[in-house]
């Protein structure tokens, strides 16, 4: 037989680490099934799920927030709220992620609701808190929350202006109607025309915070938002 025809032999370093990743998505995988199967227990089980428990989809454009990042948009939200505000985190689980990682006895509100199109984040919510969610249909979402959201954090998963566009729907749909519901929106740089076009009557403006994502990207991101608080301020 020719050495062209030979099958190639993997080096004893590369089948070591496919074998480590064999086991890794092993033990993820029985983690969530076990999660699934055992109701009772998927509270206590929940509040230890970080989002490294979560494989990045890169196909859904899943791009997990660094912990920092996420912390510092979570406070955002946060910051002056009361037992009745109600919050919302569509499309930007790391941020609902970090929950987990606060006293939530200390959180302000258990109003924090998680609208993603990804079924397997109805773990880190549980059902009560959770909302399926598909940007294509703007607005077709839980309806108990249209016009009942104080905080929103919207980040579109694309980077392009219909995407843009339709999440910026959903994102009208969903807040009171009143000059203090604030929204956040995190995007990339070139996206700040749509952006500021699509949340003009909101007040929505360009701030100084840079968030950051825990695998580096190479679009630039900005956050947006219509106000200003001890994370960031508005400069455009």
């Amino acid at each position: 037989m020719d050495s062209d025809d030979e099958m190639p032999m993997l080096s004893a370093a590369t089948l070591a680490a496919l074998q480590e990743f064999k086991n890794e998505e092993k033990e993820r995988n029985e983690k969530f099934a076990s999660l699934y199967q055992n109701a009772e227990e998927a509270f206590e089980k929940r509040s230890k799920l970080s989002i490294d428990d979560f494989k990045e989809d890169w196909q859904l454009s899943q791009f997990w927030y660094s912990d920092e990042t996420a912390s510092i948009l979570l406070d955002a939200l946060l910051e002056g709220a009361t037992e009745d505000t109600v919050i919302c985190i569509a499309s930007a689980p790391s941020v609902y992620a970090i929950i987990n990682k606060r006293d939530r006895s200390k959180l302000p509100t258990k109003k924090i609701y998680l609208f993603e199109y990804d079924k397997r984040f109805e773990l880190l919510s549980g059902e009560e808190y959770f909302g399926f969610y598909d940007f294509n249909e703007p607005e077709k979402f839980r309806n108990d929350l249209i016009g009942k959201i104080d905080r929103l954090l919207i980040d579109p998963p694309f980077l392009e202006s219909e995407c843009q566009k339709k999440s910026s729907e959903t994102a009208k749909l969903l807040l009171k109607k009143n000059s203090s519901a604030r929204i956040i929106t995190c995007t990339g740089e070139r996206m700040k025309d749509n952006v500021l076009k699509n949340y003009a009557e909101e007040g929505v403006k360009v701030t100084d915070f840079y968030p950051e994502h825990k695998n580096g990207l190479s679009n630039e991101f900005r956050c947006y938002a219509n106000f200003d608080c001890k994370q960031w301020k508005k400069i455009d």
